[in-house]
């Protein structure tokens, strides 16, 4: 192995390219526990604002916690973070993003400003370090210049909103988010600068980003494991309902956890790893990820209010949280099998077409019912899934044996 000595300046800090895949280091992992804080922040805030403007509110707020851990995941894909520079750039990111977490639950309110402010410290702070480590002259300079134009631009918007109240605040957050999640679309565009190409992102170890994607899922479903415990524990009384309402919940979140991790986790880190464009396919990961952790988001927030009120009548607002979790999660995995396998599995179709069927009997019973119903569904989708999936491999497996 090359001694720094040995390697370009602007080379010392990224990660060996020896053919083996970037493994994910324990710093990181580490990292991510900030982010496991802000989805729990996330679903409480989601509990107590279940209107419809509040719940777009909360979605906002979702993206800008998803891309600051997504250009941050970026980032860690390119540089090792067993070097002690881009360890310390880590812990001041974790720094920041604690105080933005802990913001989250008043970002519309008294700290709006306190949460823009230390967000587009994250994601430009970040950008310029990174800047710095490379150099002016490495084949990376001229994305991540690119990238970090686009952040100054977002951060502007960030600001701004964070200065004003209410609806304007919403519009230029929105505004900031969408100029963060589409600028990679087309390669971060910008007068002068240009664009990315394909070729920019060809030395991305998408094993790696497919990895650090499935930890996320384990931490925001550890964390809806963690609020359901935590909320049975704060009950005065243990009545018969409630303890029910607890093993529902527990059922849907084991059931949630099979239908991502059986088979398509280690699926999607074989095919990241084998494709031609796994910078484009990795971008794709991301991109479907936010769906699929969304949907845990709002789950734990429905059974948070299942085991608090099991017997309550449904309402529209807590009726779109019960169903709604479920299914942006289901559609959020579809998505990602798309991307994976190639199509969307019929299994998820019908757990879909299931969910829409509860919903007019939803308004006619309580929310222990109608978190029953959910969470049979969710394990109708992971068995059918886990059987299709073991059944083409068996299949696959004869056939070549056969040969």
């Amino acid at each position: 192995m090359p001694t720094d000595t040995a390697r370009p300046p602007s080379a010392r800090f990224l990660r060996e390219r020896d053919g083996h895949e970037a493994r994910v280091t324990n710093v990181e992992l580490f990292f991510d526990l900030i982010y496991a804080f802000a989805v729990t922040q996330l679903s409480h805030r989601l509990v107590h604002n279940l209107s419809a403007f509040g719940a777009l509110e909360t979605l906002v707020l979702w993206f800008a916690v998803w891309l600051g851990w997504q250009y941050t995941c970026w980032v860690t894909n390119w540089f090792d973070p067993e070097r002690i520079q881009v360890r310390l750039l880590l812990f001041a990111v974790m720094l920041v993003g604690m105080v933005m977490a802990a913001s989250l639950p008043l970002a519309y309110g008294e700290r709006g400003l306190v949460f823009a402010i230390s967000y587009v410290a994250i994601q430009v702070g970040r950008s310029l370090v990174v800047l710095a480590f490379l150099g002016r002259r490495h084949a990376l300079t001229a994305n991540f210049r690119r990238i970090c134009g686009w952040l100054v631009i977002s951060g502007i918007a960030w600001i701004a909103g964070g200065l004003l109240d209410g609806l304007p605040r919403f519009a230029c957050w929105s505004i900031a988010v969408l100029c963060e999640y589409i600028s990679p679309m087309f390669g971060f565009p910008l007068p002068v600068l240009g664009r990315s190409s394909a070729a920019d992102w060809r030395t991305t170890e998408g094993g790696h980003i497919a990895e650090r994607c499935q930890a996320f899922v384990i931490l925001a479903l550890g964390e809806s494991v963690l609020v359901t415990g935590g909320t049975l524990s704060d009950l005065s009384t243990w009545s018969a309902p409630s303890i029910i309402a607890f093993l529902v919940c527990f059922a849907g979140s084991v059931a949630m956890w099979w239908v991502y991790f059986d088979t398509s986790s280690s699926a999607g880190s074989r095919a990241i790893a084998r494709s031609t464009e796994p910078g484009l396919m990795a971008a794709y990961f991301h991109y479907v990820h936010v769906i699929l952790i969304a949907g845990v988001i709002v789950s734990a927030a429905a059974d948070d209010l299942v085991i608090l009120h099991p017997p309550e009548r449904i309402d529209w607002p807590s009726a779109w949280l019960l169903l709604g979790g479920p299914a942006i999660y289901v559609a959020g995995n579809g998505f990602y099998k798309r991307v994976v396998y190639g199509w969307f599995p019929l299994s998820h179709w019908a757990g879909l077409a299931l969910l829409a069927l509860v919903a007019p009997f939803a308004f006619h019973t309580d929310l222990l019912m109608t978190g029953g119903l959910t969470t049979a569904v969710m394990i109708l989708v992971a068995a059918w899934e886990s059987v299709s999936r073991r059944s083409s491999a068996r299949t696959k497996e004869e056939s070549l044996s056969a040969e």
